[in-house]
């Protein structure tokens, strides 16, 4: 059996895979970078499976990943990272990737992804999984690479795809992403905003009218569908289409025709359709308020966007982004934001998501007096606002629950707090995770078996079944 290689110019990083490798039997090559490893492959030896940093002096990761996959295409390559921004990611599933390892990572998430990769090529040899993904997205939080990974898995797909989100979590980036690394690329894609038009209205914004159709329609006019010919349909906010043009885009997503207002001829759709909504849909669909037909139609593959609060680790690196973007827009020196002011950012429940920070940063660059933004250069209603999350608040509550325990049980205060505490922030991480213990682990700054051990210590493992999931 051939040895798995590790490219990294990092000594450390290749060590401990190294400890990792060998503690399961399973045969290694380590290598400084990637042209040492180039070389290696031209003298004819062939790793089993290429775990490879992206960043490296010299040729990158990215550089030999496209070398090997030029010659041996079914060869599985994880690519590690320290830039966790989707552009990483796009760049490692264009070139074919197997999987993508943000640092810093779980050494067992790991040599679980190398063990997979092992156990697919010996049950499926000749295997490969074509993907690819798209840019213009950032986050470091777990729920959020598993948001690149499903992007980059669709990248060549043409299957409809719904998005689950919160206002302002960047539902139309990530169809445009969907769009921009398709086999659709080329062709237009088409973004309507279905709550945003009234319905009297929409029918012929989506499918377009004839001449005189009705008054005011002095000449033909082509609709959205018929814009968005060969390319992407994006429709936000699908839960709120009135009934009636629900019925009409079932029948185009089931025949491919549609008619335009006041036609008599079928017009051919070739259009893959993107919906999104913050909405339940199935519980809509119960409450007869949306076509359960349509609603399987379009819920082939769907993809939750988290909520800025589920990813709280990703507000400064976003907040910096769009500082600087800010700046660069309007030509002046990008604002800073001070460490209690990035502390005091984080704790804020951010309704309006990504695109509430957005603004919160644009009105930053306007109206802070200096360059170092401080908590109070914060605009008014987010200084005041009462946050549970916010230093000193919990604190407080904390202290009066203290007291009050201190005087009805006395010596049993700290096992009491201590154990409502562990597990309340192992719960939220779990929750945050989807279940996945290992990234779970990672959001709280502790180890795997520390979670394992505090989890079944706690009570909290009636979910076996996550326990392995990466």
């Amino acid at each position: 059996m051939n040895p798995v290689w590790i490219v990294d110019d990092d000594r450390s990083i290749r060590w401990v895979l190294e400890k990792a490798l060998a503690r399961e039997d399973i045969k290694y090559k380590s290598f400084a970078s990637a042209s040492e490893a180039k070389r290696t492959l031209e003298d004819g030896e062939v790793p089993q499976v290429l775990v490879s940093d992206v960043r490296m002096p010299g040729d990158s990761g990215l550089d030999l990943l496209r070398h090997v996959k030029a010659s041996w295409p079914d060869l599985p390559v994880i690519i590690m990272t320290a830039y966790s921004d989707l552009d990483s990611a796009v760049a490692a599933f264009q070139g074919g990737a197997y999987e993508y390892l943000p640092k810093p990572f779980d050494v067992d998430q790991a040599l679980d992804l190398v063990k997979r990769a092992i156990a697919e090529i010996e049950h499926h040899p000749g295997a490969s999984e074509a993907t690819a993904v798209a840019p213009e997205i950032l986050g470091q939080a777990p729920s959020m690479q598993e948001v690149f990974r499903a992007i980059g898995r669709l990248s060549q797909s043409h299957a409809t795809v719904l998005i689950n989100g919160e206002s302002g979590t960047g539902k139309e980036l990530v169809a445009h992403a969907l769009h921009r690394h398709s086999p659709r690329r080329d062709a237009p894609f088409i973004a309507i905003n279905t709550a945003a038009i009234p319905r009297d209205l929409l029918e012929s914004e989506l499918f377009g009218h004839e001449k005189g159709a009705f008054t005011g329609a002095t000449a033909q006019r082509r609709g959205r569908f018929e814009q968005a010919e060969g390319g992407t349909l994006f429709l936000d906010e699908i839960g709120d289409m009135p009934a009636e043009l629900q019925t009409r885009l079932l029948r185009v997503l089931s025949d491919g025709n549609f008619y335009r207002v006041g036609g008599h001829s079928p017009v051919k759709a070739n259009v893959r359709v993107i919906t999104a909504t913050h909405q339940n849909l199935e519980e809509r669909v119960k409450q007869g308020q949306f076509r359960e037909d349509l609603f399987h139609r379009l819920n082939v593959i769907r993809l939750r966007l988290p909520a800025l609060r589920e990813r709280r680790e990703d507000i400064p690196v976003l907040a910096r982004h769009f500082l600087a973007r800010s700046a660069q827009d309007l030509g002046v020196e990008p604002k800073r934001l001070s460490a209690a002011a990035i502390k005091y950012m984080t704790g804020l429940e951010f309704p309006g998501n990504v695109r509430q920070l957005e603004n919160l940063c644009h009105w930053l660059t306007v109206m802070a007096p200096g360059q170092i933004v401080d908590i109070v250069d914060l605009p008014a209603e987010l200084r005041e606002q009462s946050i549970g999350n916010a230093p000193g608040n919990w604190l407080d509550a904390l202290a009066a629950e203290a007291d009050a325990l201190i005087a009805a049980k006395p010596g049993e205060v700290f096992e009491l707090l201590t154990r409502a505490f562990e597990g309340l922030l192992i719960r939220r991480a779990l929750t945050a995770t989807g279940g996945r213990r290992i990234e779970a682990a990672q959001l709280l700054g502790i180890g795997r078996n520390t979670i394992t051990r505090k989890i079944q210590e706690l009570g909290l493992d009636e979910n076996k079944g996550n326990d392995s999931t990466p």
